[in-house]
């Protein structure tokens, strides 16, 4: 996985099988072959690596890799074949091709089990439904039918259900071949000239790239709405961009000052996706970027008149059912006696997961939005009541995050379901149960950073919530000193893992937030690390916040200090101005090995926010131009002519990774709202659609916008708010 997001497990895609009753359940005369390549459509069907990722199994049947072999128990007493499964999603077929269904399969004693090939949201079509009689003795079952239909997201699926007594069911060598496009499809990127499909602001950089073989210079001209020259240049020669695979031009269009909407650049007889120029291009999607924590609150209804009549919804985890939490909800068993009412904050990302170190990270960078960029009128319930709005969505966490301590000040790690709940689900309608998990040092110290932050900023505003938090600060910060080693552990069902055996960084992080709002010399000793360019900071990585945290209040320090923090902070900003100067498509994230991460997106976003804090305390140009520049990767000049923001672009991202905006799946269900930001490339491809459509990728290419690759297109509180902070900054600085 990576620094900036763990997740340990698939999120499945909910499945309601059609009644073995109502479908034809003799096979037709087997389809002709298809001409040309056969292409395996299932991920690791001969289990040979002793790994069962990505084939997934009902609750209530356990599976484990024997021998080379998938082996379940399947529970006796079940009523329905499809009450014990296991599974395949996010398998592609083609309406008219054959696709031919080959597996081996034996059982600890003669039992029958169903083979079933079929899309997974309505309306549901079958393209294989097979009674298969299988013995102690292997044997292996074809079938081959052509595909009714054209669907991504297919289950191959072996339903055992509906018998009375438990036994062993082992499959191997699952084959299921079809088609003739090829895995992954061939990859349409668009226009080679890639623009900020948003806009540029008049008094900042206005770039793009062109992507070419042509070694020199290429005449470009920027076209107004009307199709007239509006100016016109030659492309810079750039060469090779080593993260996307591409050779590559640059073109600079700074000097031109007019604004409206409906540019494009033209490179011969090649055009940009549209774009505007103008003053006030960010201020929706600063609005947006924000409103995307309302959208994803627990334990509150989403109402029309805040989110629309298209994303509203119950709310969820009160307590009613069939919601099992969250108004008391038990530790883990085993690891306590008590139990919390941990109603409200966010939703953590796709899932509905709450988690402390990531939802700290980001209720953090609100603030800090806040005491950098002022307030943002927000169509929320809170709206009018004298509080400014940012505030108003911050406190929803904040309140969250002072549940999660526990009477010893210690703070739970996270809460979220027994296991893994599928696609789509809304909130209100998850009927698992919801455990507290334990507590830990990092997430300790995350509530006492966050809660000193809290103290400080909502003394003007909330006094009685800033007394709440620096109390909470205080008694995580006393909790932690007294537990300094009690990490999060790997792994685990349910829920994103978030672990972390290093905390020396959040004890920093923490001293100097409490540093920062009480002057206490002792925090300001406890402070031992520095902001680093190959760090940054993220939920797992926050020894750089320290100094972002002595930035906001500089003040306090005596003049060498400051000297020294603006050196510190400008090192770092201008190793990420190289970076991003040193890429053909103005990226300050640049990772040493080569290999984008989880959520890389929230790297570039981060890594601009320091930028932008240079800026800040140097006032000098390049940090805030580069800062900019960062904006034009996230909204469409990048190697894929993807923007990654929902709703801002020709070419935006609009089916994330998330349970309740599932269009993707359900028509009945909303897109993902306006100024959602997608995870982004990502080298690991650690889901099953990733791996199928994107195998052999440029690093920069990683990406696919499909509701089934959370590895690269999952969504993310602690992502939207990096984004938020930027596009503020970028909205009050143009």
């Amino acid at each position: 996985m990576s620094r900036f997001r763990r997740r340990s497990a698939t999120g499945l895609i909910a499945f309601l099988l059609i009644p073995a009753s109502a479908v034809i359940p003799t096979a037709s005369q087997p389809a002709a072959a298809a001409d040309g390549p056969q292409y395996e459509r299932v991920l690791n069907g001969t289990f040979d690596d002793g790994s069962k990722s990505p084939w997934w199994s009902s609750g209530n049947t356990p599976t484990t890799v024997d021998a080379g072999r998938l082996c379940a128990e399947i529970p006796g007493g079940t009523v329905n074949v499809w009450d014990s499964m296991i599974g395949q999603d996010d398998v592609p077929v083609e309406s008219g091709q054959p696709y031919t269904l080959r597996f081996d399969a034996s059982a600890s004693r003669p039992s029958s089990f169903r083979a079933v090939v079929q899309t997974a949201s309505t309306p549901r079509a079958t393209v294989i439904n097979q009674g298969i009689e299988v013995t102690t003795t292997p044997q292996t079952f074809v079938f081959t039918e052509t595909s009714p239909t054209t669907s991504e997201h297919t289950q191959v699926t072996f339903q055992a259900g509906g018998g009375a007594e438990p036994y062993t069911l082992c499959l191997d060598n699952i084959s299921f071949i079809g088609g003739v496009v090829p895995p992954g499809g061939v990859r349409d990127f668009g226009s080679p000239v890639r623009v900020n499909q948003l806009g540029y602001l008049p008094s900042g950089p206005k770039r793009a790239t062109y992507v070419t073989d042509e070694t020199t210079p290429q005449p470009w001209r920027l076209l107004a709405a009307n199709g007239s020259v509006a100016t016109s240049g030659r492309t810079s020669p750039f060469g090779a961009d080593a993260m996307s695979g591409t050779k590559v031009q640059l073109i600079d269009f700074g000097t031109y000052r007019g604004t409206g909407d409906g540019y494009r650049l033209a490179v011969g007889d090649q055009l940009s996706e549209p774009f505007a120029i103008g003053n006030h291009i960010y201020r929706s999607l600063r609005q947006d970027a924000l409103a995307y924590f309302y959208h994803n609150r627990s334990g509150i209804p989403i109402e029309p008149a805040y989110a629309g009549p298209e994303r509203a919804r119950a709310a969820g985890h009160l307590g009613v059912a069939p919601n099992q939490g969250d108004t008391s909800v038990p530790c883990f068993p085993g690891t306590c006696t008590y139990s919390l009412d941990v109603r409200g904050g966010w939703y953590d990302a796709g899932d509905h997961g709450k988690y402390v170190v990531n939802g700290a990270l980001a209720a953090w960078q609100l603030l800090d939005l806040y005491e950098q960029s002022g307030d943002q009128a927000l169509r929320i319930p809170e709206a009018g009541n004298e509080i400014p709005d940012v505030l108003d969505e911050a406190k929803w966490e904040l309140d969250f995050l002072l549940r999660m301590q526990s009477p010893s000040g210690m703070v739970h790690h996270k809460i979220h379901d027994e296991k893994w709940t599928g696609l789509p689900l809304k909130p209100a309608d998850d009927p698992q149960p919801r455990y507290l998990y334990p507590p830990s040092t990092a997430a300790t110290l995350n509530v006492a950073a966050v809660g000193a932050r809290c103290a400080r900023v909502y003394a003007r505003w909330d006094k009685a919530l800033a007394a709440r938090c620096l109390t909470a600060a205080d008694k995580a910060w006393k909790a932690a000193l007294a537990n300094p080693a009690v990490y999060a552990p790997p792994g685990g069902e349910g829920g994103g893992a978030y672990e972390d055996a290093k905390v020396t960084d959040e004890f920093s992080w923490a001293a100097a937030e409490l540093f920062a709002t009480t002057g206490k010399q002792s925090y300001k000793k406890a402070i031992t690390t520095q902001l680093k360019a190959a760090d940054g900071f993220s939920w797992q990585e926050t020894g750089g916040l320290a100094d972002l945290a002595l930035a906001r209040i500089a003040w306090r320090l005596p003049l060498l200090e400051r000297w020294r923090l603006t050196q510190r902070i400008s090192k770092v900003a201008d190793q990420y101005v190289a970076d991003l100067r040193s890429q053909g498509y103005a990226n300050p994230y640049l990772p040493a090995d080569g290999k984008y991460v989880w959520g890389s997106n929230s790297a570039v976003a981060n890594n601009s926010m320091i930028m932008a804090t240079a800026y800040n305390l140097t006032h000098n140009g390049k940090y805030r131009g580069a800062a900019l520049e960062s904006l034009d990767y996230l909204l469409g000049r990048n190697a894929i002519n993807q923007s990654y923001v929902t709703g801002y672009g020709e070419r935006d991202s609009h089916n994330q990774h998330h349970r309740f905006w599932a269009n993707a799946l359900d028509p009945a269900l909303p897109t993902p709202a306006p100024g959602s930001l997608a995870g982004g490339p990502n080298s690991g491809l650690q889901d099953p659609v990733a791996q199928r459509k994107l195998q052999g990728c440029a690093p920069a290419t990683c990406y696919v916008d499909d509701i089934g690759s959370y590895s690269t297109n999952e969504v993310a509180v602690n992502w939207n708010s990096a984004l938020a902070w930027l596009t503020a900054f970028a909205d009050t600085k143009r």
